[in-house]
C-alpha cells in the first residue's frame, strides 16, 4: 500500500476536522472524531500532527484563505473602490450561506482561545491571518481601480476586520441576508468616503 505524503494527511485531517466541528461545534473536534471522520488511524493523526491545537492554527489559516478567496474572486474595477469592496462583499456573503458552520466555529474558537491562557496565541494567530487578508483585500482594489486609500492599509484593515466580524454576527444570529447586504452598502460607502482619495 503507497504511504500518502505527510502534507496530503495534514490536509484531508483538516478538511476532516472542519466538517466535524462545523456540525457540531469546537467540543465536538476531538482527536477522535476528526480521524473517524478522516478515515485514518489516530497514529496517522500524530505523524502528521504535533497536537490538536497545531491542526487548529492550521484550520484557522486555511478558512482565512477560503473568505479570502470568496471575497475577491468577483472584484472588479467597476465602481471604483466603493463598487470593488461591495463585490468582496456579495462574494463574502454567498460564502456565509454556504457555509455559516465555519465561520461559527471560527467564533467560537476566538472565545475558546480567549478564555484559555495557554490557547490565547491562537487567538491573536487568527487576528493576524484576517489582517493580513484584509490589508491583500484594499490593496488588490485600490490596485484594480486606480485609486487610491488616504490612510494607512493597516489601519484601514483594522476597520474593515471590525465592520465584517459585526455583520458576520448578526447575520449568525438572524440570517436575513437582504438586510445584512443593505448595512453593508452603507458601511462601504461611508467607508471609502472617509478613507479613499476619490469619493464612491
Amino acid at each position: 500500500m503507497a504511504r500518502v505524503p505527510v502534507q496530503q494527511r495534514r490536509a484531508a485531517l483538516v478538511d476532516a476536522a472542519l466538517r466535524v466541528m462545523a456540525r457540531g461545534g469546537l467540543a465536538a473536534g476531538t482527536t477522535r472524531a476528526i480521524v473517524a471522520e478522516a478515515r485514518m488511524s489516530l497514529a496517522s493523526f500524530h505523524y502528521a500532527f504535533d497536537s490538536r491545537d497545531e491542526l487548529l492554527r492550521e484550520l484557522v489559516r486555511g478558512v482565512v484563505g477560503r473568505e479570502f478567496s470568496a471575497a475577491t474572486a468577483g472584484m472588479t474595477a467597476d465602481g471604483g473602490l466603493a463598487g470593488c469592496l461591495r463585490h468582496a462583499a456579495a462574494g463574502y456573503l454567498q460564502h456565509l450561506e454556504r457555509e455559516p458552520g465555519h465561520e461559527l466555529l471560527m467564533l467560537e474558537l476566538t472565545f475558546h482561545a480567549l478564555r484559555n491562557p495557554a490557547l490565547q496565541p491562537l487567538a491573536r494567530e487568527q487576528y493576524r491571518a484576517y489582517t493580513v487578508a484584509a490589508s491583500r483585500l484594499l490593496e488588490q482594489a485600490a490596485e484594480l481601480t486606480g485609486e487610491q486609500w488616504a490612510r494607512p492599509v493597516p489601519e484601514l484593515a483594522r476597520l474593515l476586520i471590525t465592520l465584517v466580524d459585526g455583520a458576520t454576527t448578526t447575520w449568525l444570529v438572524d440570517r436575513d441576508t437582504a438586510a445584512t447586504r443593505a448595512a453593508l452598502d452603507v458601511a462601504i460607502e461611508a467607508f471609502v468616503t472617509g478613507n479613499s482619495s476619490v469619493s464612491p
